[in-house]
């Protein structure tokens, strides 16, 4: 939000300049993120003076030039080269002495200085407008009126204005700080505490008269609790024309582009007040009516961006006897706006629902000002005040007649909300114990009426306009930034509480996790909840039923909680590949939302992510591929960190994954994971292969409270490796290697791995060969060759027995 410096004093006279008084707003929660210069001429027409020229002859070296003597006032006339076809002795034109900068028309500097031109020496220039910036004329140079005195600043001539802005970020709750007038108010309230009392201008109304009831336009107000006050009338005869230059320059400054003296009022107001107006047309308001209603879905309406919109039914609208004219509190229509053929104005100023103004805003991608204010909540008490404000602008810079009564529907009054506040909960918020008369000062600088005080505490009553405040700590919070953050002692004596907790505590388990997987060279990542509707149909198991969608949403791409972490996760290796990072690893702590029969569900998962290879190429390290079998290690090691072993494998079929597995505990299950199915992949733009682990966390944690891990000295003795090259039919899969060697040997038997496959020519058809490698070792003692022959060969006696398997 930007506030003109120069405007806000027109509401309260700061003695501080610009860099302290936004030292001071940023301490009382306004916070300046920056001030910028404005100027409404570039260079403020620093260096240029009045001068007249005493003699004007032609160049002796060139037929289009002449040679001037021009009195700059200082009493030694100087010599200047000029090209314009309009001097002339007698004249008073704008010069440029010798050191001022002027602009270009792309705003780009250049200095005068002291120079020759065809061997007449210059030491100044006279000036036409647009070298001045102050028109687009350039056909001779500006002849000003013969009656102003040599010497004086051009500046001062042409209504120049100099300001400073400042840049604002607005938080959402401070509705009550969205205009100069509002931040006045905060500016006053620091300023006072500060020992500075100074008081709150405001513009006086007092001249509002009615000159005829002649054009009265009637309201009603079909939809009530949407637009709980509105107020409209009429002005008749008013001139459209181009605003005055003070005008212009205070739109300018805060960014707004103006348009023609109505329009930019109406602007003018609600930037001075928070108020947004709307004027209309008078005469193509159609039955003499103004209605406030909702039309059905699918109406069309073309908005004053020429763009033709499909209205919803919730859209609150301002419409005619036969059509709508704007969008209630959001934008204007294209054919009720002002132009510069209208004589005849119907002024409305309004609180609408701000839940509404919001929701219509939002479905139809428009932020304006007005929408701005409205959805943040305004003050429904200068409804009226505001448009006699606008009305008085409009005669004094138009003309015309009020030409009927206000209209002003405002069935039920909104209320000032009462609070009560205790001297206790202030002193145990705050940590020290401020004074009875220092918080009174404060509540009455912030307009919070004190009602009633007793021994414990006060009876308050909050303005409507602050709608941020409605209880207790709220009011606590505005005593506390008007008193001053920085002006809380700190004690000597640190106080903390220990907190007794278990080790399966959640973050703590989530930290052990998380710290190895980084060690494993993983980057954690932390994805938005908010997600798009269109993932549906990328996967059966997201059901449309269980969504849990927004009733406010930023984005039609933010408008429905995520059901799973996948995609979200595939977003983020999306914009890796994009970026040249072929190599990743991802882990992210997130959950997941469901809407079920039962109720709204919250369910967190752990995610992994691994695409590319597994290592950076250097010249010690060849490069290994991050496969199924690196991942299926890297589940393993996630829940043997946490005590969770003897896990049964079962695969998984569904239409997420091209092959994968789960592992379970207890019929619990735990962990699914496997490579992702291209069809998924190409709807993120993704060309090479993507690992995906999900754990169902919540009972990652339960399982493991019920674990114990188990520590053992490292074995003396040394293992022994033999290896298997079998000859099996297709159908076989390791997994039925795996379990027929550990029911063959449980003792001594410690690992079975599977180190290469052959599919291809010399196999006889239908026949693949496994190369299966198994760890044997005793903890006792040596394994002798006589055990180490005996259990092999169990091993494949079984292996062909049962599996049909052949030793080649």
């Amino acid at each position: 939000m930007k506030i003109s410096y120069n405007w806000l004093r027109q509401f309260i006279k700061v003695n501080r300049n610009p860099e302290e008084t936004g030292e001071l707003l940023t301490d009382l929660g306004l916070e300046v993120e920056g001030i910028h210069e404005f100027q409404s001429v570039k260079g403020s027409l620093r260096g240029i003076v009045v001068g007249e020229v005493l003699t004007c002859e032609p160049h002796p070296n060139a037929d289009r030039l002449k040679v001037t003597t021009v009195d700059l006032g200082n009493g030694e006339p100087v010599q200047i080269v000029c090209g314009a076809p309009n001097v002339a002795a007698g004249q008073k034109v704008p010069v440029a002495t010798v050191g001022t900068t002027l602009y270009d028309e792309k705003g780009s500097p250049w200095e005068i200085k002291k120079s020759k031109i065809r061997g007449e020496s210059s030491h100044g220039m006279i000036c036409a407008e647009d070298e001045l910036g102050l028109g687009q004329s350039h056909d001779g140079i500006m002849v000003l009126d013969s009656s102003i005195e040599v010497g004086t600043p051009a500046a001062s001539l042409f209504e120049v204005e100099d300001d400073h802005v400042f840049e604002i970020g607005l938080t959402p709750n401070r509705a009550d700080a969205m205009s100069h007038w509002g931040v006045a108010r905060d500016l006053k309230a620091g300023l006072q505490q500060q020992g500075e009392p100074q008081e709150l201008i405001t513009p006086s109304v007092s001249s509002f008269h009615i000159d005829s009831r002649s054009r009265r336009i009637p309201v009603k107000i079909v939809k009530p609790e949407l637009a709980p006050r509105y107020c409209g009338v009429t002005i008749t005869g008013v001139e459209i024309s181009e605003s005055p230059k003070w005008l212009q320059n205070r739109l300018k400054a805060i960014g707004i582009a103006p348009k023609n003296n109505v329009v930019d009022v109406t602007n003018y107001v609600m930037h001075e007040l928070g108020q947004p107006l709307h004027a209309f047309d008078a005469d193509r308001i159609s039955g003499n009516e103004i209605i406030v209603q909702t039309l059905e879905a699918g109406t069309k309406f073309t908005t004053l961006d020429e763009v033709e919109r499909e209205l919803h039914e919730e859209d609150l609208m301002i419409c005619d006897a036969e059509k709508p004219l704007a969008i209630a509190g959001v934008f204007g229509g294209i054919s009720s706006g002002v132009t510069s053929g209208t004589n005849n104005l119907f002024i409305e100023s309004a609180y609408f629902n701000p839940v509404t103004v919001r929701k219509t805003a939002k479905r139809h991608g428009l932020n304006t000002d007005a929408s701005f204010r409205y959805e943040r909540g305004i003050d429904p008490n200068i409804t009226e005040y505001a448009l006699k404000r606008a009305v008085l602008l409009i005669q004094e810079l138009a003309g015309g007649s009020v030409s009927s009564d206000i209209d002003d529907y405002y069935p039920k009054k909104v209320e000032d909300f009462p609070v009560f506040l205790t001297f206790e909960k202030i002193n145990s918020l705050v940590g020290q114990n401020l004074s009875k008369e220092t918080i009174k000062s404060i509540l009455a600088s912030l307009e919070i009426r004190v009602n009633n005080v007793t021994e414990t505490g006060m009876g308050l009553t909050i303005p409507p306009y602050r709608v941020d405040v409605k209880r207790e700590a709220d009011v606590i919070e505005e005593i506390l930034r008007v008193y001053g953050y920085n002006n809380i002692e700190f004690g000597d004596k640190i106080n903390a509480s220990v907190a007794n907790s278990t080790r399966f505590e959640d973050y703590k388990l989530q930290n052990l996790i998380a710290g190895q997987l980084v060690g494993q060279g993983f980057f954690e990542t932390m994805a938005n909840s908010l997600t798009t509707p269109s993932h549906l149909g990328l996967s059966e198991q997201l059901k449309e039923e269980h969504v849990v969608k927004m009733l406010n949403p930023l984005s039609q791409d933010l408008s429905v909680l995520r059901q799973s972490l996948l995609f979200s996760g595939l977003e983020a290796v999306s914009y890796n590949l994009n970026r040249k990072r072929a190599d990743l690893k991802f882990f992210e702590f997130g959950k997941t939302y469901h809407n079920y029969n039962s109720g709204r569900e919250e369910k967190k998962h752990l995610s992994i992510f691994i695409s590319g290879n597994r290592n950076r190429e250097t010249w010690t390290n060849a490069v290994q591929k991050g496969e199924f079998f690196y991942l299926k290690g890297i589940v393993t090691s996630v829940l043997e960190r946490l005590g969770i072993r003897d896990l049964k494998t079962s695969p998984v079929k569904n239409d997420v994954f091209s092959e994968g597995i789960s592992f379970s505990f207890n019929n619990v299950r735990l962990v699914e994971f496997g490579v992702i199915k291209r069809k998924i992949l190409k709807n993120f733009d993704i060309n090479q292969e993507v690992l995906y682990a999900d754990f169902n966390w919540d009972m990652v944690v339960e399982t493991s409270k019920d674990q114990q891990n188990k520590f053992r000295d490292i074995s003396k003795f040394q293992a022994v490796r033999r290896d298997f090259a079998l000859l099996l039919d297709d159908a076989v899969k390791f997994e039925q290697i795996y379990d027929i060697a550990f029911k063959t040997e449980k003792d001594l038997l410690k690992e079975v791995n599977l180190f290469d496959v052959y599919e291809g020519a010399n196999l006889p058809e239908g026949k693949k060969s496994y190369a299966v490698s198994f760890i044997l070792q005793d903890e006792r003692k040596t394994l002798t060759d006589k055990q180490i022959d005996k259990i092999m060969g169990k091993l494949q006696q079984n292996l062909e027995k049962q599996l049909g398997a052949e030793l080649r």
